[in-house]
């Protein structure tokens, strides 16, 4: 079986990307949340801060019983994702809701920043990387709306199929686990290797069974890979990211098979304090059917080309807290 390299160990300009990419760009937040190294510190403060915000949250609620416009922060990872909120922040406007984007530089931070009151919302995130953060982390989050789901394809800017990999060959992973065990899944699916039977919904290195083609598997960090692409043979990426780096589905050269899995489907979170108030749960209704609307799906298609495929709408999820 082929060893592991640890992240890191080769692409210096993939590393001076991250800087520069982190999850599309300077975003708004990425100063202000706190990164993953830093997460005790911040789960340490979080309750105070949690307690300013959830009084700022309830004079929103007050203005807004007045008639004044109320101000929500929703996080988002990715500056495609802006956009995709466009017809949303319009829709919300009209009815009395500014709705702030905070844009974050890593998927660590929105669900650190949303449970220690900096912002109020997130959408970024699918149901398995929402369950690995609320068990590894203790998040008190709750989803009220699904979004949508994008594919997790393989690309490379050296052969044109994964029938052109060989052995000794790079391919590169996203190092987080529900990521890094979907692109596992497409590795399977492409040819490359072979899990073991009855894997967890999220595998990892040690659940590889066997290698097909001796290739080497690197774990890196989400938004460096598009960039580490001209330096290694292959690699899986995430949606946003490839979107971010001005590449498109069709650059793939092999597609993901699972949008049909729910548990890669994304969703819009809340702190679940906040769905035990029905004055708050009618905002994020307000929010997420504002996001759920044909104006979100032309934006999919006009901006995107198709990539983003919106699932799970028909489902009210806001009804349960109710």
């Amino acid at each position: 079986m082929k060893k592991l390299l640890k992240a890191g160990t080769i692409i210096t300009a993939a590393i001076i990307a991250g800087a520069l990419a982190g999850c599309g760009g300077s975003g708004t937040a990425a100063t202000t949340a706190a990164p993953a190294a830093e997460t005790t510190a911040a789960e340490t403060a979080a309750e105070p801060v949690a307690e300013t915000e959830a009084a700022e949250t309830e004079a929103a609620v007050e203005a807004a019983e007045a008639g004044e416009p109320v101000h929500l922060k929703l996080g988002v990872c990715g500056s495609m994702t802006e956009e995709i909120w466009e017809s949303a922040v319009d829709i919300l406007a009209d009815e009395g809701i500014d709705l702030e984007i905070v844009e974050f530089s890593d998927y660590s931070m929105p669900n650190n920043a949303l449970a220690s009151g900096e912002i109020d919302i997130n959408q970024f995130q699918h149901q398995a990387f929402f369950n690995d953060e609320v068990k590894t982390h203790g998040y008190e989050l709750s989803p009220v709306g699904h979004s949508y789901i994008i594919p997790l394809n393989l690309y490379s800017l050296k052969v044109s199929d994964p029938s052109e990999l060989k052995d000794g060959d790079t391919v590169a992973i996203p190092n987080d686990v529900t990521n890094g065990g979907r692109a596992l899944k497409v590795l399977e699916a492409a040819g490359l290797i072979k899990l073991k039977e009855d894997i967890p919904l999220s595998p990892t290195i040690d659940d590889i069974e066997e290698y097909l083609v001796d290739i080497t598997i690197e774990e890196l960090q989400g938004s460096v890979i598009p960039a580490a692409l001209q330096d290694i043979d292959a690699a899986v990426i995430n949606g946003n990211y490839v979107v971010d780096f001005g590449m498109s589905t069709d650059d793939a050269i092999f597609k993901d098979t699972s949008l049909t899995d729910e548990n890669y489907w994304g969703l819009i979170v809340v702190r679940t304090e906040d769905t035990k108030d029905p004055e708050k749960l009618d905002l994020f209704e307000k929010v997420v059917e504002a996001y759920q609307s044909q104006g979100t799906i032309d934006i999919y298609n006009d901006k995107f080309g198709g990539y983003h495929v919106p699932v799970g709408w028909d489902r009210d999820l806001i009804a349960q807290y109710r």
